[in-house]
C-alpha cells in the first residue's frame, strides 16, 4: 500500500548537503566554509558546523577497505586497516584546530589565499590512537629525524603532506583520529581516519591518511617548503607554519549588535597552541585602557578557554571593544600581526563595533 511518504534513503550528495547546512561557504570547489558566528559561541562546535579546510577536492575512503602503509626509515614496515587501528589505545581530546589564514581579510595589503574572515576555527572533541604507538610498532630508526603524513588528496608533487618532528609525532595527544564530537569522522573531516596535532594550525592535521613514512631529513613537498610557509624575513629564511599563535575571538555580543545601555556582558574565547591561556584583557570605545576579563573554566593546553567581561555604565552610541589574550609564556596578541605574502598566523587583537541604545 503506498503511503505518500518518500522512505528512500538519502542520496550521498544529500547527506553531504545536510552536513554542510550549517556553514558559511568560501569556496564551493574545493569546499571550504567557516563555522558561523552562533556556533563559535558555543563550548564545543558542532561536527555540522565545524569550518572545513580543503585543498583538493575529498576523496571517499571506505573504512572497510582503507589502509595505511607504514615505512621509511623503519625496521618493519606494515600496512593499517582501521578495524586494527581502532583497537589501539583510544584516548579522547579537547582540541581547538584553527586553520592557518584564519583573519586573513583583516591584513592589508590583502595577501594571496582563501578568503577566511575570522571563522576557520572549531573546538572539537576527538577521539585516536596515538600516533607514536603506530611508529613504536614499526621500529622507528636512530638516524629518524621527521615523521611524513601524506594524505589521499591530491596528486603528484601537490599530493596533501607534512612532516612533523619526531618529538612531536612521539607526544601522547598526537593522535590517528578516528572520531569527532562522539561518532566516526565525517568525509569532509577526514574519514576515516585523519592526523589530529593539537596546538598547531590545521594544516598540520593531516585529512584521509594514507601513508605514514620516517624520515632521515626534512621534508621538502610543497605544502612544507612553499604553501604553509613564513617567507623570508629580516634575512630569516622561510620557515614551516607550526604552532598556533596566543588569539582571542569576541563572540557576544556580534558586530554590529544594538544593545541596551547600561551594564554590557561581553563574551568569547581565547587560545594558545599548545600553551595555556593566563589572562583576557577587554578595552572599550577603542582606548588603552584595558580592564582583565573573567576566565569562565580552569584553562588548558591546545584548547580555548570561555571568558566573559562585565561593561558597566555603556551610554548610547557606537562603541568599539577589542579584546586580547596572554599566555603562559608571556606572549600577548600584537595590535597588528607581522604581515606575510600568503597571510599566516594572524593573531592581531579583534576589534568589534557595537551600537548601544
Amino acid at each position: 500500500m503506498e503511503t505518500g511518504i518518500d522512505t528512500a534513503e538519502p542520496s550521498r550528495e544529500d547527506r553531504r548537503d545536510e552536513e554542510r547546512a550549517g556553514l558559511v561557504v568560501v569556496k564551493p570547489m574545493p569546499f571550504n566554509a567557516e563555522t558561523p558566528q552562533q556556533a563559535l559561541a558555543r563550548p564545543q562546535t558542532p561536527t555540522a558546523s565545524f569550518y572545513v579546510r580543503s585543498n583538493h577536492p575529498e576523496p571517499e575512503l571506505p573504512a572497510a577497505t582503507h589502509r595505511i602503509a607504514v615505512g621509511g626509515a623503519v625496521e618493519s614496515p606494515f600496512t593499517l586497516g582501521m578495524a586494527e587501528l581502532s583497537r589501539g589505545t583510544l584516548r579522547s581530546l579537547v582540541v581547538t584546530l584553527e586553520c592557518a589564514g584564519n583573519g586573513r581579510t583583516t591584513m592589508a595589503p590583502l595577501p594571496e589565499g582563501e578568503p577566511w574572515t575570522q571563522g576557520a576555527l572549531g573546538t572539537a572533541v576527538w577521539k585516536g590512537v596515538p600516533l607514536a604507538e603506530v611508529l613504536e610498532r614499526a621500529r622507528v630508526r636512530s638516524d629518524t629525524v621527521e615523521i611524513l603524513v601524506e594524505g589521499a588528496d591530491g596528486q603528484g608533487s601537490k599530493r596533501f603532506a607534512r612532516s612533523l618532528p619526531l618529538s612531536k609525532a612521539l607526544h601522547p595527544d598526537t593522535l590517528l583520529a578516528l572520531e569527532m564530537n562522539g561518532a566516526p569522522l565525517t568525509r569532509a573531516h577526514g574519514a576515516p581516519v585523519r592526523l589530529l596535532v593539537p596546538g598547531w594550525y590545521g594544516m598540520a592535521s593531516v585529512k584521509w591518511v594514507n601513508r605514514i613514512e620516517a624520515l632521515t631529513r626534512p621534508f621538502e613537498g610543497h605544502y612544507q617548503k612553499e604553501k604553509y610557509i613564513y617567507d623570508e624575513v629580516n634575512g630569516r629564511a622561510p620557515e614551516p607554519v607550526t604552532r598556533m599563535r596566543v588569539k582571542s575571538l569576541i563572540t557576544s555580543p556580534e558586530e554590529g549588535a544594538r544593545v541596551a545601555p547600561g551594564r554590557v556582558v561581553v563574551q568569547g574565547m581565547a587560545w594558545s597552541g599548545e600553551r595555556r591561556v593566563v589572562q583576557v584583557e577587554v578595552a572599550v570605545d577603542g582606548g588603552e585602557s584595558w580592564k582583565p576579563a573573567t576566565l569562565l573554566e580552569t584553562p588548558r593546553p591546545s584548547a580555548w578557554v570561555r571568558w566573559a567581561f562585565t561593561w558597566e555604565d555603556a551610554v548610547a552610541g557606537r562603541h568599539t571593544l577589542r579584546a586580547r589574550a596572554t599566555d603562559e609564556a608571556g606572549e600577548t596578541q600584537p595590535e597588528a600581526a607581522p604581515w606575510n605574502r600568503l597571510g599566516y598566523g594572524n593573531n592581531a587583537v579583534q576589534v568589534r563595533v557595537v551600537n548601544v541604545g
